[in-house]
């Protein structure tokens, strides 16, 4: 019996919205992308180009058993939040250890200088979001626009 592969790279782009299947969780360690100066890296995927992002980077990751980040690095000015699905490891932020897990989200500033690892015994998944720091200039209920128009949704 053959899985079932969920992951797309088709995007569908309506007039305000564009919409990508990144698959399962499971099929997330089967993402592929080409670092500049490391080569293929697996388990990383970037969605900027497939929906479009004009304020944001998101990648979505998974990290095997044992695996780590081969480096540390800092940004110029964006801050990452990473947000943690499944899975345990380690994040080191200027050298201090901070314990991870389903659930945990860290927000590390441009400077920190940052890298993670694996400790659990299943692949660490996460989202990281970039963005510009010190960029948001009103929250989500300030930028809303309510619409009070009943919600109809097609039978």
């Amino acid at each position: 019996m053959s899985e079932t592969k969920t992951m797309s790279n088709e995007t569908k782009r309506g007039t305000n919205y564009s919409h990508y299947n990144g698959g399962s969780l499971a099929e997330w360690a089967e993402h592929k992308m080409m670092h500049p100066r490391r080569g293929e890296v697996k388990g990383k995927h970037f969605l900027k180009d497939h929906l479009d992002f004009t304020g944001c980077e998101i990648s979505i990751n998974s990290l095997p058993v044992g695996g780590a980040m081969p480096f540390s690095h800092q940004h110029k000015e964006n801050e990452e939040v990473y947000i943690f699905i499944k899975g345990k490891g380690q994040m080191q932020v200027d050298h201090e250890v901070i314990d991870v897990c389903e659930g945990s989200i860290v927000r590390i500033a441009p400077n920190g200088l940052r890298t993670w690892r694996n400790t659990g015994d299943e692949p660490m998944v996460s989202i990281c979001v970039q963005v510009r720091e010190n960029s948001l200039r009103q929250h989500t209920f300030e930028d809303g626009i309510p619409n009070m128009d009943p919600i109809k949704w097609p039978e």
